[in-house]
């Protein structure tokens, strides 16, 4: 397990078990890459909308790096960074609407049906990687389950993985 850095591990494992899904999860993983290579944006500077397919390619590679897949695990771990591609690609196409509509006003019931859109998008995410990553978790050794569970526990900061408050 790479331990030069266990807090992007377990950010890594965390927005995969969320499926990409996770807002929070992804904005807080773009912030973590952008840290290295990008000055410090100013509080005038609007929020940046990123991809959530932006990384995820890296993400995958990090998650299989990290679990130390092996060849004979790489069709399970297939399904499990198919699930994390197909997660990303249904976050933007849900951000994408979301922003088409950003000009108009909202009403509360309308933000709370919002609210109940994306809860629902994230159930649906991490039940897709829920479903492809227990054959993978069931294939891993000893080692692998527990840097997996080691990854997983560390990000478990008393809330949920993908909530952010105050968002929509």
């Amino acid at each position: 397990m790479n331990t030069r850095n266990p807090a992007l591990a377990a950010l890594a494992l965390a927005t995969a078990l969320a499926g990409g899904v996770g807002f929070s999860a992804v904005t807080a993983q773009n912030a973590a890459a952008q840290a290295t290579t990008a000055p410090q944006q100013t509080q005038q500077e609007p929020e940046r909308h990123h991809s959530a397919s932006r990384h995820i390619d890296g993400r995958i590679a990090f998650l299989k790096a990290e679990l130390k897949v092996t060849d004979a695990q790489a069709p399970q771990f297939d399904r499990v960074a198919q699930a994390m591609r197909q997660n990303a690609q249904a976050v933007d196409q849900a951000r994408q609407q979301m922003r088409g509509n950003r000009d108009q006003p909202k009403s509360a019931v309308e933000r709370l049906e919002a609210r109940t859109q994306f809860a629902a998008l994230r159930a649906q995410g991490s039940q897709r990687f829920l479903d492809a990553f227990k054959p993978l978790y069931a294939s891993l050794s000893d080692d692998q389950k527990k840097a997996a569970d080691e990854m997983l526990a560390r990000h478990g900061h008393g809330h949920e993985p993908g909530h952010e408050r105050g968002r929509l």
